[in-house]
């Protein structure tokens, strides 16, 4: 397995992997791996360095359906020939073992059965330095938003498909539901008051016109340009109601004025103060 020269082989690298098994239906009966799959990721870009993935035929056939409820689940019959764990065990340890484990529900579930299935053969089981789970960094960091969280509700969430069920395809929906997510938060992070929709004011542009030969600055609201400091509202001289009793207050004041004979003074004071 060969790593990117921007990635070296190191236990920063994450490998995604996920299990297909038997699903027990009795008391007692226990879980069949009927598939490995897995991807080496490079963390500082996200991008799939190496790939691997095998059916496995358990010792008791019986226990895999004839026929998958599943449109692409795996049969009886695909399983049949494939080779059986211990035939792959060492590919898999070179695998996981010192590197960063992730996957989705791998915490209760994926790693629990890769120790069973190891120990089963007699072999020590690899270790992570590290471990990703996306069921609990999502449903902490992301919320239940998308619904309950499963792969396949969260592909649909972001339009990514359908999710297939089988290995390989799943961890790479996997990553991908993580970038979608990370980007979102991302978002939300640099700029809440926009995705909470709760930022209403518009931004402040300062631009230039020419009037008599001068250039005078004056404020435009854009709608392209949002503030360069987040959570700034331009101030607001008044308000929609006080606006009404500025103007009632003008026309007492002109009323007056022309009981008195003063207009006139008024209205020169008036254009002083706008020159």
């Amino acid at each position: 397995m060969e790593a990117s020269s921007s990635c070296p082989v190191s236990a920063s690298e994450i490998v995604f992997f996920d299990l297909e098994t038997t699903v027990p239906n009795k008391a007692g009966q226990r879980f069949w791996v009927l598939e490995f799959g897995a991807i080496i990721v490079c963390p500082r870009k996200l991008v799939e360095l190496d790939s691997y993935s095998t059916l496995v035929r358990p010792k008791d056939l019986s226990a895999v359906a004839l026929k998958s409820s599943r449109c692409d689940g795996i049969t009886r019959e695909a399983v049949a020939n494939a080779p059986a764990f211990e035939e792959v065990a060492d590919k898999i340890f070179t695998i996981l073992n010192g590197r960063i484990w992730a996957g989705h529900n791998i915490r209760r579930f994926d790693c629990v059965r890769i120790k069973e299935a190891f120990a089963e053969i007699g072999r020590q089981a690899p270790m992570p330095v590290g471990m990703i789970d996306s069921l609990g960094v999502l449903t902490e960091k992301f919320g239940r938003r998308a619904g309950n969280m499963k792969m396949a509700t969260l592909a649909t969430y972001f339009g990514l498909g359908q999710q297939k069920h089988r290995s390989l395809e799943d961890v790479r929906m996997n990553l991908e539901v993580l970038k979608h997510c990370a980007t979102v938060l991302f978002l939300e992070s640099s700029l809440p008051s926009v995705m909470s929709g709760k930022w209403h004011n518009p931004s402040t542009m300062v631009t230039r016109s020419r009037s008599n030969g001068k250039l005078l600055c004056r404020e435009e609201n854009s709608r392209k340009s949002p503030p360069t400091t987040l959570g700034y509202q331009r101030a607001v001289p008044y308000t929609r109601g006080s606006l009404g009793k500025m103007t009632e207050g003008v026309k007492n004041l002109l009323c007056k004025a022309q009981e008195t004979k003063s207009l006139n003074n008024i209205l020169k004071h008036s254009h002083s103060l706008f020159r």
